[in-house]
C-alpha cells in the first residue's frame, strides 16, 4: 500500500492527464495565434484563435486574459526568433556586414510575420523598441566604418524602417522579395555616398 508521502503510480497517473492535457491545450493556443497573427496580423480575434486550436475560448482566457496578454506573448515570440537569426550579424567582425545582415533579416522576418510588421509600422509603440534598439546599437557601430551616412540617426532608422513597414502592411504584401527590396532601399538610403 503507498504511504501519503509516496502517491504511487496510480495516484500520479490520475493528477497528471489535467496538467499534461492543459499544457497540450496551451501548446495548441500558441501554435494557433502564432499561424494567425503571423498571417492575418492584430485583427485576429480570440474565438479564431480558440476555433483554430480547437478548445474553447474560455481555455485561451485561462492562458491569456486578455488579448493584448496574448499579442504580447507571441510578439515576444517573434521578437526572440529576430534575435536567433540576427545573433550572427551582431557578431559580424565589418561592422557594415553586420548591420547590412541585419537590415535584410529584419525585413525577412517582418514579411513573414504581419503582427510584428504591424507593430514596427507602430514607430512609437513599446514593442517597436526591441526591434529596432539592437539595430541602432549595430548602425551606431557601422557608421564608424564610413560606409554609412555621417548623419544618420537612430530617428532615421526609425523614420525609414517604420515607414516602409507602414506602407508594406497597409499595402497587404506578403511577398518577401519585395520586403528585401524595400530593406535595399533602406539599406541604400543610410550609404554614405562620395
Amino acid at each position: 500500500m503507498n504511504s501519503p508521502k509516496n502517491p504511487g503510480p496510480a495516484r500520479h497517473a490520475t493528477a497528471s492527464p489535467g496538467r499534461a492535457d492543459a499544457r497540450r491545450n496551451h501548446e495548441r493556443v500558441i501554435t494557433a495565434a502564432i499561424d494567425l497573427f503571423r498571417e492575418h496580423g492584430a485583427l485576429v480575434t480570440i474565438p479564431q484563435v480558440a476555433a483554430k486550436a480547437q478548445v474553447g475560448k474560455a481555455t485561451v482566457y485561462r492562458g491569456f486574459p486578455t488579448k493584448e496578454d496574448l499579442l504580447e506573448s507571441i510578439t515576444q515570440l517573434g521578437l526572440d526568433e529576430l534575435a536567433r537569426r540576427t545573433a550572427k550579424a551582431r557578431r559580424e567582425a565589418d561592422p557594415y556586414e553586420g548591420f547590412r545582415v541585419y537590415v535584410f533579416e529584419l525585413f525577412d522576418v517582418l514579411a513573414h510575420d504581419r503582427l510584428l510588421a504591424e507593430r514596427l509600422a507602430d514607430a512609437v509603440s513599446q514593442t517597436a523598441l526591441p526591434l529596432l534598439e539592437p539595430l541602432i546599437e549595430v548602425m551606431e557601430t557601422a557608421r564608424a566604418t564610413g560606409k554609412l551616412r555621417a548623419d544618420a540617426t537612430p530617428r532615421d532608422v526609425r523614420v525609414l524602417l517604420c515607414g516602409a513597414a507602414l506602407q508594406l502592411v497597409r499595402f497587404g504584401e506578403r511577398d518577401p522579395a519585395v520586403w528585401r527590396r524595400y530593406g535595399d532601399m533602406v539599406l541604400q538610403a543610410l550609404c554614405h555616398r562620395p
